[in-house]
């Protein structure tokens, strides 16, 4: 029976000076009883005990006065509130900001488990001098939150955006099936997304440098090349040489409906090696959700939106995705959605621990017992601080490149003006 607001008055009234002189435990059982009484939620009926009738507020001939209705005291709040002393301080904020940007600006439930993993590999190649017993005993005791509340001002500084230059590819479209996730063992490794990312500054073109990115559904181990365009040719060519280096044998193959895709050649080669072609259908994105996700936090966080056509920056930049895919591989934790329930406007999401593409595979029984031996000696032989600094100095080199670039393309405009002039 739903109570009328006079009678969950008298409730509170009835309670909540006992609430307010309980211990902690004493409190949990009154919550108990009050929420089912009353139907308030607990953070509410907490908030209505706590402060019901605490302080009132008369004015008697003019005079606002304040009276205090002989229950426990509040805590004064405000500049006179006595603080709690900070449990990380600024030298422990110094080494997650050192942390956090060799990972590449991950989210705090992302960095947790990366910093756990980490430590114990930059400490074996004595990459955190210094680092005290209490300061590596707080690094691997952080929480997410703590390290969202901490990072923040620094994570607010960085945001980028960008555009879609996908063009449709008509030819053996009606041959090439829809992807259907009933034809796909999304639990096993094999079954990858594969997508392009444009390198045109704003300025949709076909012969600006493009980046390739193929991501494996079941460990979300992520492949990344530099293309000299979208041709068909130079796809193929990086499909074939990104095949030979992944740890286990591809499966199926899903792109967008590009022409860069779209063609013969691709659709013959995958007939010829057995590989299940298929493509996700025309402007749904959530159909390739996997790849387009690295295509962000991957390649466009690492190299940005800049305009590159030369072959300078196309030689950088193959440089650069060599470091960056192994340190995303083996060192940069993901997690996967394994539940998605809609209550009216409410959506939850429940995700799985967060786990780095590498300890997918070593956690999978279809991977071979050899191929895990070979991923453990590769990863001991990494240094994560080592590829983070040579991507940062591949990066320093492609932005004084675009720099370099624009400038000459402003002073021939201006030569060229003048000469109008």
């Amino acid at each position: 029976m739903r109570l009328t607001m006079r009678e969950r008055r008298a409730v509170v009234n009835a309670t909540a000076k006992r609430y307010q002189h309980a211990s902690k435990k004493g409190r949990g059982v009154i919550l108990d009883e009050f929420t089912h009484t009353t139907g308030y939620t607990r953070t509410y009926a907490a908030r209505v005990l706590a402060h019901w009738l605490r302080k009132k507020v008369l004015t008697i001939g003019g005079v606002r006065t304040i009276y205090v209705l002989g229950l426990k005291k509040s805590k004064p709040k405000g500049k006179n509130a006595p603080k709690r002393p900070a449990t990380y301080g600024s030298d422990i904020v110094r080494l997650l900001k050192i942390l956090w940007a060799m990972a590449g600006g991950l989210c705090g439930k992302r960095l947790a488990p990366f910093i756990r993993d980490v430590v114990p590999v930059l400490e074996r190649f004595e990459e955190l001098p210094g680092l005290t017993r209490e300061q590596r005993k707080k690094l691997l005791a952080v929480s997410p939150a703590t390290i969202d509340r901490l990072l923040a001002p620094e994570r607010a500084k960085y945001q980028l955006k960008g555009r879609s230059t996908t063009r449709p590819g008509s030819l053996l479209k009606h041959q090439i099936p829809i992807r259907t996730y009933s034809d796909w063992d999304e639990n096993k490794p094999g079954f990858l997304e594969a997508d392009l990312v444009a390198q045109d500054g704003g300025i949709p073109a076909s012969n600006v440098i493009h980046s390739l990115t193929l991501t494996d559904v079941a460990s979300g181990w992520t492949e990344v090349r530099a293309l000299r365009s979208k041709a068909r040719r130079w796809v193929l060519e990086a499909l074939k040489e990104m095949r030979s280096g992944l740890p286990f044998e591809i499966l199926g193959l899903d792109s967008d409906n590009g022409s860069e895709f779209i063609n013969e050649e691709l659709f013959l080669y995958c007939q010829d090696q057995h590989l299940t072609f298929t493509r996700s259908r025309s402007q749904r994105k959530n159909d390739s959700c996997f790849v387009e996700q690295k295509n962000y936090s991957v390649v466009r966080q690492a190299i940005g939106y800049a305009r590159m056509d030369t072959e300078k920056q196309l030689a950088c930049l193959k440089e650069l995705y060599r470091p960056l895919c192994l340190l995303t591989n083996y060192f940069l934790p993901s997690a996967k959605l394994l539940s998605k329930t809609r209550d009216g406007a409410h959506v939850t999401k429940k995700h799985d621990e967060p786990k780095t593409p590498y300890q997918r595979l070593l956690n999978h029984e279809a991977v071979d017992p050899n191929v895990k031996a070979h991923l453990k000696r590769r990863r001991r032989s990494l240094n994560p601080a080592d590829l983070r600094r040579q991507i940062s100095s591949c990066q320093e080199r492609l932005t004084k490149m675009t720099e370099t670039k624009a400038q000459t393309t402003l002073r021939k405009k201006r030569k060229h003006l003048d000469a109008i002039y």
